[in-house]
């Protein structure tokens, strides 16, 4: 608080004659966040998959401008009205394609915080090359997949691999696997 309050050049006891205390704070970065998320959502006209792909792939545009969120929106304990009304409007294309709210409640849990434009990533520390001929022995399949596919992409957020394809093809997979179980 005392660091907010020396960057909005005030003192730290007036943020708390706004808000009660940090947490308070926090969860109303994270409803601005899906205020944003909210304001980038494009109308989308086709399938419930085409619509909730599009929905998707908008959320995750914002989250790259704000790399910090996924953390902070995972330390919620209560989501702020900005947020349930994103996960409103995915329940929302999802019934309007046809799908019954029981098969939608278990379509939510298999997507988990990719509705959200984010997925929790494997931890690509002590995945460089010296760091695998350490462990070749050891690990020898997990090696030998890093060693074939790693590559240098250092626009991404893991640093190895180009994680806007790896969440698409995630997506994609978990779609097209709703949809076909669907039918």
């Amino acid at each position: 608080m005392r660091r907010l309050a020396d960057e909005l050049g005030v003192e730290a006891m007036s943020l708390y004659h706004h808000t009660p205390n940090k947490r308070a704070i926090l969860d109303g970065v994270v409803d601005l966040v899906f205020l944003e998320i909210a304001a980038e959502l494009q109308p989308t006209a086709g399938s419930w998959v085409q619509q909730l792909r599009a929905r998707i792939l908008s959320s995750r545009r914002v989250l790259l401008r704000h790399p910090w969120a996924p953390a902070l929106i995972e330390t919620l304990a209560q989501p702020g009205l900005p947020m349930v009304r994103y996960v409103d409007g995915v329940i929302g294309t999802m019934h309007d394609g046809g799908l019954s709210y029981d098969f939608i409640h278990h379509a939510m849990h298999a997507l988990g915080s990719r509705i959200f434009g984010f997925s929790q990533e494997l931890d690509d520390s002590g995945s460089g090359d010296s760091s695998l001929a350490l462990y070749a022995d050891q690990l020898p399949h997990l090696v030998a997949m890093l060693s074939e596919v790693a590559h240098d992409d250092p626009g991404s957020t893991l640093g190895w691999c180009d994680d806007q394809t790896e969440f698409e093809f995630g997506i994609d997979v978990l779609l097209d696997g709703l949809q076909r179980i669907a039918r």
